[in-house]
């Protein structure tokens, strides 16, 4: 009982030491409070925590109460007129519209320019194939050659008998001038010379058949057919396939437009593509469709590029930027941008009395560092730093971008 009695004291002794440096404020009118807590304690009939417990709601109340009747702050209207008095401080920077040529970035593929499949138009065997998948050829260049199956004959065959039918047609023709025959015989040689000149065109051409050729300069991208493989001329068939061929040079990327941009796209307009590969390529715009796609509404516009060696594939994915028409924008810093209490994208600007205001825009074109923008008015005070701090129609301190950039280092 007696060790709790003193354990009991020493903690009392603790705890009057720390209030004690709370009533410092109020002067001397609390001294004499450690004496009497003291003699009562030696009289008090209670005993361990019951009396600390008393006398912390008593230092308690006493601390409550010495805060009301000795008030240590201002009046709040004081604090309020106070802070009303202190503008809160915006960097601005004065803005004005230029002409400026938007780029539109867009997502495309690269396409060959043509593409074709190499048929045979008549029925033989495949007696040479002089090339293969991946060979660059020439217009005219042989692909392939038939098996001649007594065609050449058939050539000379037409051929003697196309003069055959000359020398008959100049004889008798002759002889009704002589009036040795008729005049009427002069249409039926004239009929039989024509004939056979339509046998010798049709030899000629069945001849010309055996040989497949290369209709324009290109890459073999497909050889289809085999050697010695018998090519067969099915009914209402468009022929045998033996070779596909591509065009890369030029190289063509296609994009689809929106139609809300389409307006700005122009035939013969520059453009820049960006292959995966990093590679950066100049082209201009050859073809703008004048019909929309029907499921996502947008618009396919070609861009041609010159791709010597072809070394642009077909089918790679690329990113277009194409050059529109020039508009009136003005540059404003990216980190200007933010959004009113409606969430309608804008900036906030400082007007001629210093109050802020809210200017919607239209976006028109990004850089890394600022962004161009429609609907501010020319010499608006923008606000550049400390915009997501004020409200409309509050009265603010403005100033310059670079001053307040100046202070802050």
């Amino acid at each position: 009982m007696h060790g709790n009695r003193e354990s009991t004291k020493k903690n009392l002794d603790v705890a009057l030491k720390e209030v004690k440096q709370g009533f410092k404020t109020i002067g001397g009118v609390f001294g004499p409070l450690r004496q009497r807590v003291e003699a009562l304690y030696e009289k008090s009939p209670l005993q361990g925590s019951k009396l600390l417990a008393l006398v912390l709601v008593l230092l308690a109340v006493l601390w409550i109460g010495s805060g009301i009747l000795f008030p240590h702050h201002a009046a709040p209207a004081a604090t309020a007129a106070q802070h009303a008095a202190e503008k809160f401080r915006v960097a601005v920077t004065t803005v004005n519209a230029q002409e400026y040529q938007p780029r539109l970035v867009l997502s495309g593929r690269t396409e060959a320019d043509k593409k074709v499949a190499i048929v045979s138009r008549t029925q033989a065997i495949i007696t040479e194939l002089r090339v293969k998948r991946g060979d660059t050829v020439k217009a005219g260049d042989v692909l392939a050659v038939l098996m001649d199956d007594g065609r050449s004959a058939q050539l000379s065959q037409a051929r003697a008998l196309v003069q055959q039918r000359k020398a008959e047609f100049e004889a008798r023709t002759k002889l009704i001038e002589q009036g040795n025959l008729p005049k009427l015989d002069a249409n039926s040689i004239a009929s039989l010379l024509r004939a056979a000149e339509a046998a010798l065109a049709q030899a000629e051409a069945e001849v010309e058949r055996v040989r497949i050729l290369a209709p324009w300069d290109g890459v073999v991208n497909q050889v289809s057919a085999e050697l010695g493989q018998y090519l067969m001329m099915m009914p209402g068939s468009n022929g045998n396939e033996i070779a596909q061929m591509i065009s890369l040079n030029p190289i063509i990327a296609i994009v689809e437009v929106s139609e809300k941009k389409l307006s700005g796209v122009r035939m013969g307009e520059e453009a820049e593509l960006r292959l995966v590969s990093g590679e950066v390529v100049k082209g201009k715009v050859r073809y703008i469709s004048k019909s929309a796609a029907a499921t996502t509404r947008t618009y396919r516009v070609d861009i041609e590029a010159p791709n010597p060696g072809n070394k642009i594939p077909d089918g790679i994915t690329t990113e277009v930027a194409i050059l529109m028409a020039q508009l009136k924008a003005t540059k404003v810093p990216r980190s200007a941008l933010t959004f009113s209490a409606q969430g309608k994208l804008g900036v906030r600007a400082v007007n001629a009395e210093n109050k802020v205001v809210f200017i919607p825009i239209e976006l028109v074109d990004d850089e890394q560092q600022s962004m161009w923008v429609k609907g501010i008015a020319d010499g608006t005070r923008v606000i550049v730093q400390g915009q997501d701090f004020v409200r409309e129609d509050q009265i603010v301190e403005a100033v310059a971008a670079t001053d307040q950039q100046n202070a802050q280092r």
